[in-house]
């Protein structure tokens, strides 16, 4: 008997970990017992949960009068407004497949009320019916992500086969130090290893590093040894994330131009590193620090707005 009473106690545990709102007479109901013995498993519960609020992140088993059944209130739980904010997010990058989409919102549901979730289920439906998302070359992008932060926290090079926007193969031994993310796709920075760059690079003083767009990586192999930390210590993520906004390779630059268009908020916004010089009389004289050669698209996509001032 008491076996049993522990095993329901601690499957009631569970059931408003999840998020279910426990009425004690249904609940007596299905357990076939009496409702003072449900009463007594919900006392111990909140008595435990009072014992261990630091463990538990001050979690609560409170009565609703409105349902007339007890939930669990526990800062660890999302918010409709935060789910829907965190899967927004998730689905407009449109970076992962559909199937991955839907398995992850379905575990971010688990923090969330029983109540909550049908809410939060009208809210997205609509949203994932439209999802589409982008053509990439990779199978599993979550585990082949995984891998390269592994490889990139313990400082091991790996060697690739990467193929090119042409869709030219090449071969590389490359050691990894930061992965992004921008419009649509996941990079990785990396040191290219033992290549010739008078042959190889258009510049070959160019000590930056290298962008790859991670679904065009294939056949990648971790090798067993470790870099040395220079490579990090030329390396800083903060300050690269601020200045390559279009994930192209090439060196450090500074360009000033006058923007004459309607929004100064999208091209501060666009480019982190830029600071208004002057205001003139069509618009600002603006100056930033980039990274690559990708900012030669963004300034002929803004067309006349932008006028280069030099570089």
């Amino acid at each position: 008997m008491e076996t049993e009473k522990n095993s329901r106690m601690l499957e009631l545990f569970f059931r408003v970990l999840r998020g279910e709102t426990i009425s004690v007479k249904a609940v007596a109901a299905e357990y076939g017992v009496s409702t003072k013995s449900i009463g007594r498993d919900i006392g111990k519960i909140q008595e435990f949960l009072a014992e261990h609020r630091d463990l538990m992140q001050q979690a609560e088993l409170v009565y609703s009068y409105k349902d007339k059944a007890y939930h669990l209130n526990c800062e660890e739980f999302l918010k409709n407004k935060e789910l829907f904010a965190l899967v927004k997010v998730m689905l407009g990058s449109r970076c992962l497949p559909k199937e991955d989409v839907l398995r992850l919102i379905s575990k971010l549901k688990r923090f969330t009320t029983t109540q909550d979730r049908e809410k939060f289920d009208k809210l997205v439906r609509k949203e994932i019916y439209h999802y589409h998302e982008v053509k990439t070359d990779c199978n599993s992008l979550i585990d082949t992500l995984w891998k390269l932060i592994q490889v990139i926290d313990e400082k091991r090079p790996i060697t690739i086969t990467y193929y090119k926007m042409n869709r030219e193969a090449v071969k590389r031994k490359i050691k990894p130090v930061s992965l992004m993310f921008s419009e649509y796709y996941f990079y990785l920075a990396a040191f290219i290893e033992g290549i010739d760059k008078d042959k190889h690079f258009q510049n070959p003083q160019d000590n930056s590093p290298t962008i790859y767009r991670i679904d065009r990586i294939q056949n990648y192999k971790t090798l067993d040894r470790h870099f040395a930390q220079r490579y990090t210590d030329r390396f800083q993520e903060g300050e690269m994330r601020k200045r390559i906004q279009f994930m192209y390779g090439g060196e450090l630059q500074t360009i000033r131009f006058e923007y004459t268009g309607p929004s100064l908020e999208s091209v501060l916004d666009r480019l982190p590193t830029a600071k208004v010089l002057q205001v003139t009389e069509k618009g600002w004289i603006v100056e930033a620090e980039v990274f690559g050669t990708g900012i030669q698209m963004w300034v002929r996509s803004q067309g006349d707005y932008i006028k280069i001032i030099n570089t």
